[in-house]
């Protein structure tokens, strides 16, 4: 496999004049900016694809629209503090700048408790630790990997989103997801090399009143990784619920939705107290993306729609089935697109070539079936070119009186 990300950042990056720019606004990206300080490289600003991140500074420096990144620099250099450093390399060279790296030798010996950041510490070690160990496997084509895997364990939610990117709005009987989850946990884990992030979520998933054993069952599975709880702040986790979590590797992920969150700031106190790392960010906006509809795209507008999506390796486990993100993991668990095996990889019934299978998915760069059903997920929906929705909205607008949206089983 040729790269286009290059390893050897210190050297590169302190002998060279050209401007140093930290690519996408992840939460890791705030200690990729600590430790380019520490090693006495300057950096000139971030970049990032979602247009509405530029209006603030981040940590201090300017934010620079991707797509605008020629009208500011003729040469540049890029460390990709995202996990998919192919593609964001790749997109760089279509900007005309070819001079990308992985922060995997800036953060090998980066002391993580010597800083703060907008999150706690413990939450900000498990994403730097995260970010080496995908880096590492960037560089061994012999390897599969996820860097997360969504575990889906109720499609009940305690909000009811008109424009849920994961399609809850669709569900009449909404319901946990059935016992065999840790099983097909355990099967996944077993082939493949390395998942990073195990992300419980639904739905809410404090809505599963098993939530706690089964994030611990996950945990049990392998110590250590992490683990991480989606959730939108409206249910607070009993003490004795959180107790069973001292000294594991367990963090929360809060969408603060205003009003909406109305026990967030009790959940982040007993999180606090329990010693439980969280990252609380405000919702924002969306991305709409949330229609089920047959688009009859050509090849290479399927192509566009795939790789402008933001959402290709938001892998998803469902009822057995291994999905290469949400839309397709729930439209079909709602029975609204064909079932085309194309689309995943049933752990439960594939007996044979379990693990090349997996690998064949993991590692697909092109489309799913599944994609024409829908209106696409792009990082900015104003420049994209495959794209059928309705733009930015407001995130958290409530279908009123519990109601959910109708649509056709696909025959």
């Amino acid at each position: 496999m040729i790269r286009n990300v290059k390893y050897n950042c210190l050297k590169d990056l302190k002998s060279l004049n050209d401007p140093v720019i930290i690519y996408a606004l992840t939460e890791e990206s705030e200690a990729i900016a600590k430790a380019c300080e520490d090693n006495g490289i300057k950096v000139t600003a971030f970049c990032d694809n979602e247009i509405r991140k530029t209006k603030d500074l981040f940590c201090g420096y300017k934010v620079i629209y991707t797509a605008d990144l020629p009208k500011h620099f003729k040469k540049a250099k890029f460390i990709i503090a995202h996990h998919t450093l192919e593609h964001c390399a790749e997109q760089l060279s279509d900007l005309g700048f070819n001079e990308s790296y992985s922060p995997l030798e800036l953060l090998k010996n980066f002391k993580v408790q010597n800083h703060t950041y907008r999150t706690s510490q413990s939450y900000m070690k498990n994403k730097v630790d995260t970010t080496i160990k995908l880096s590492e496997l960037y560089f061994d084509d012999s390897k599969t990997y996820l860097k997360s895997i969504d575990v889906v364990i109720t499609t009940k939610c305690s909000m009811n989103c008109e424009s849920c990117a994961n399609l809850m709005q669709y569900y009449t009987a909404q319901k946990n997801t059935d016992d065999q989850i840790l099983k097909a946990v355990k099967i996944l884990s077993e082939n493949v090399d390395h998942i990073s992030e195990y992300r419980i979520i639904g739905g809410e998933p404090l809505m599963n009143k098993q939530w706690a054993e089964i994030t611990k069952g996950v945990i049990d599975q392998d110590p250590n990784r992490s683990v991480y709880i989606y959730s939108n702040g409206t249910i607070c986790p009993k003490d004795e619920q959180l107790e069973i979590f001292h000294g594991k590797k367990l963090n929360f992920y809060l969408t603060d939705y205003d009003d909406l969150s109305r026990n967030m700031e009790k959940v982040v106190k007993t999180l606090t107290k329990h010693g439980i790392g969280f990252y609380r960010k405000p919702a924002g906006n969306w991305v709409d993306c949330s229609r089920i509809k047959k688009h009859n795209r050509s090849v290479s507008q399927l192509r566009q729609v795939f790789k402008e999506c933001c959402a290709t390796a938001l892998y998803t486990l469902l009822s057995g089935r291994l999905y290469t993100c949400p839309f397709i993991a729930n439209a079909a668990n709602l029975k609204a697109i064909p079932d085309n095996k194309a689309d995943y990889v049933d752990l439960f019934s594939t007996k044979e070539n379990l693990r090349s299978k997996i690998s064949k998915l993991v590692k697909m760069k092109h489309f799913f079936p599944a994609c024409d059903f829908c209106d696409g997920r792009p990082h900015d929906p104003a420049t994209a070119l495959e794209y059928a929705g309705r733009g930015l909205i407001k995130a958290g607008k409530q279908i009123p009186n519990r109601g959910t949206i109708p649509f056709d089983e696909y025959k």
